[in-house]
């Protein structure tokens, strides 16, 4: 049975991602991106130590994914949490972990911080070589280009 301090939190975290409105209702008629921020809440209504998501952000949209990762990094930082993540958004990964770790065929390809692992050298050989890192300000970009498609200046 949950108790008043487990409701609090409940209601917290509900404020906190925006699901305060959608209480109520039943998990079958939540949008995919809400479902995905029902079960992020789930997760870290749990207050556990170390946080494992898989794919946190996959049915959200652009906007939703940031404050999902800005609201995760903030929880970390705030609770001293581990949070260990697959994501598979390269850019985003880039931006919001210390540490990234790269897996080709269950082997490590690569690890340690953003700027040694989000390298043409590094992802080329796993991905092809449609993939190019690109820096816009202090962020790098991973980007696919089509082959042989139109070439813009």
């Amino acid at each position: 049975m949950e108790t008043d301090a487990d409701r609090q939190i409940c209601a917290g975290l509900l404020e906190r991602l925006g699901l305060s409105p959608m209480a109520g209702r039943i998990l079958v008629t939540l949008s995919g991106g809400e479902l995905q921020r029902v079960v992020l809440a789930r997760a870290l209504a749990q207050q556990a130590p170390v946080l494992l998501l898989d794919e946190p952000t996959s049915a959200l949209d652009l906007g939703r994914r940031v404050d999902a990762l800005e609201l995760i990094d903030e929880l970390r930082r705030e609770r001293s949490l581990t949070v260990l993540s697959a994501v598979h958004d390269l850019t985003l990964a880039g931006q919001f972990a210390d540490r990234l770790m790269l897996l080709d065929q269950g082997q490590v390809a690569a690890a340690g911080p953003p700027a040694s692992v989000l390298r043409d050298d590094v992802l080329t050989p796993r991905f092809g070589p449609g993939i190019h890192v690109m820096t816009a300000g202090d962020t790098l970009v991973v980007m696919s280009r089509r082959p042989g498609g139109p070439s813009h200046p």
